[in-house]
């Protein structure tokens, strides 16, 4: 049976520190300049303020078109002789809280498939977005997903902020979802029927993490309300 394509962008990511597995995220695929790059949150790979500081990853790549049960888990490092592999990046603003490391195709599994966003999925900067426009956010909250056959699962969401702005000057636009820990480097997409293939969708943003206030936990709900960073910064960071 036939995987969506849209699913096989999206890879689970878990981190390790040796031989001692930390954290769950999610990531995914990322083609431009005939190079492969797995995209995620930069906290997953780095994030001082909770001590975080795994050395490699591991993530499930597909390899049999007919069964969909069928993965290995393929090792990267994040580190050579001490100097990060990973490529983050800066704006007028500050820090991005986005990540990219070059996948070695030669080294993958020679059975490995996998769907992969390229430029063209960005969106034009001559698209508007209106307020309250679906999207969908493409991951692994907390680990969970279809663990037989090794796919994440998608949440709704609604931009909830004018996506012609960057919110409070920040590089990124907020969702309406209900994201959970583990959600960290998903896709943010949108349905495009006017793209042609196999990947009808505008990857619109690199959901971060949920955005909260000050608040009285005793009587005041979290807001629901979530950081999806700009995805022009990956021509950036993929050049």
């Amino acid at each position: 049976m036939a995987i969506e394509t849209l699913l096989l962008t999206t890879t689970a990511i878990t981190t390790f520190s040796g031989g001692r597995s930390l954290t769950n995220a999610s990531g995914f695929f990322f083609e431009h300049g005939g190079k492969l790059f797995l995209v995620t949150s930069r906290h997953v790979f780095i994030d001082e303020v909770s001590g975080h500081f795994p050395d490699r990853i591991e993530i499930d790549l597909h390899i049999d078109h007919d069964n969909a049960t069928r993965s290995v888990r393929y090792s990267i490092p994040l580190y050579r002789n001490r100097q990060p592999l990973w490529r983050q990046g800066v704006d007028s603003a500050g820090a991005i809280d986005v990540a990219v490391i070059e996948i070695d195709r030669t080294a993958l599994p020679v059975e490995a498939f996998y769907a992969a966003f390229t430029p063209e999925h960005l969106n034009k900067a001559q698209d508007s977005v209106e307020i309250g426009t679906p999207m969908l956010i493409i991951g692994f909250p907390l680990g969970f997903h279809d663990t037989l056959h090794h796919l994440p699962v998608a949440r709704q969401a609604i931009n909830a902020s004018s996506f012609a702005l960057r919110f409070q000057g920040q590089g990124y636009f907020l969702t309406d979802a209900r994201t959970h820990r583990g959600t960290s480097g998903a896709a943010v997409v949108m349905r495009a029927e006017q793209l042609d293939g196999e990947l009808p969708w505008k990857l619109m943003g690199i959901h971060s993490s949920r955005m909260d206030v000050t608040r009285d936990t005793q009587i005041d709900e979290a807001l629901g309300l979530n950081c999806a960073w700009f995805p022009d910064i990956l021509l950036t960071l993929t050049r």
